[in-house]
């Protein structure tokens, strides 16, 4: 049996609980999501550095998975253009039965080996493109079927499963194994297992944003700012960047139509806006760079 599968010896009785018990085996269960990512670190910075190629030379990020593990990617997918401004049609998001199993459960979608070979095949996936594949188990039929196809498209594939020697990560160029165990309650991996994706997704996108200059020290300089709260937070970035007061920061961004690298750079270098987006496009997006960088 399958360690995702397997009953928790610790929680027998657990139906017995009183509230308080049942609350922290819970929460405390939680903590073996974040050992496992951990020991899966080495793998995770292999997968970002193999990446950070391909995406540089214009690949996409796809995010393959069923249920739990399908809807996780498809929220690091989405999360990418407000966080990154990386452009929408990058970044691909791949769920057993489609949009319509975003929100409620699409009976058998996970079992069609074929309909995650045409899936793979229907968005184009090439040779440039990242392809995430996620199965709590690991030998998810749709995700094996588009693990298939990414393959013989050439992409890099990345198999994440929760199980050791899955098929999944067995199958994939890189194997990222978040070995989490059995649950608290038994099979149901949209706890832990689905944690412990989360955290990885969350280190893989972020890292490799990070190599891609989406990040100005620690600070989230590319974001597209896409309602009132982000607005806020272009002006304290900026602010926060150059050291400036807040109708300084808010001139420079409205100039840039709040382009915050360009908004830093343009403050900074104390030039115009179109002298610091040369700047930007001279350095790869690097704000650093763009700042060291003789006129």
């Amino acid at each position: 049996m399958l360690k995702t599968e397997t009953p928790s010896e610790r929680h027998a009785d657990l139906d017995q609980y009183p509230v308080p018990e049942l609350v922290n085996a819970f929460i405390d269960d939680q903590v073996h999501a974040l050992q496992a990512v951990r020991g899966a670190a080495e793998r995770i910075a292999q997968a970002v550095t193999a990446a950070v190629p391909r995406i540089a030379g214009g690949g996409r990020l796809v995010y393959v998975g069923a249920g739990t593990s399908g809807r996780l990617g498809v929220l690091d997918s989405v999360e990418l253009f407000p966080t990154f401004s990386w452009p929408r049609e990058r970044s691909v998001g791949l769920l057993a039965g489609g949009q319509q199993a975003m929100f409620e459960s699409v009976e058998g979608a996970e079992d069609s080996l074929e309909q995650g070979r045409l899936d793979v095949e229907g968005v184009g996936v090439g040779p440039n493109d990242v392809v995430m594949l996620l199965a709590a188990s690991g030998a998810t039929p749709y995700v094996m079927g588009a693990l298939e196809a990414a393959r013989a498209a050439g992409a890099l594939t990345i198999g994440i499963a929760n199980n050791p020697a899955a098929p999944v990560t067995l199958g994939a160029e890189i194997a990222i194994t978040l070995n989490t165990g059995s649950e608290v309650i038994s099979g149901s991996t949209r706890l832990k297992a689905g944690t412990s994706q989360k955290i990885a997704l969350n280190t893989l996108s972020s890292a490799i944003m990070v190599r891609l200059n989406k990040v100005y020290g620690n600070l989230m300089v590319d974001l597209q700012p896409t309602n009132a709260k982000l607005f806020r937070r272009a002006i304290s970035l900026t602010m926060r960047a150059t050291g400036s007061d807040e109708d300084t920061a808010r001139r420079a961004l409205v100039a840039c139509g709040y382009q915050v690298k360009v908004a830093i750079v343009a403050i900074l270098k104390k030039v115009d806006v179109a002298v610091a987006e040369a700047r930007l496009s001279r350095a790869a997006g690097s704000v650093r760079r763009a700042i060291a960088d003789a006129p």
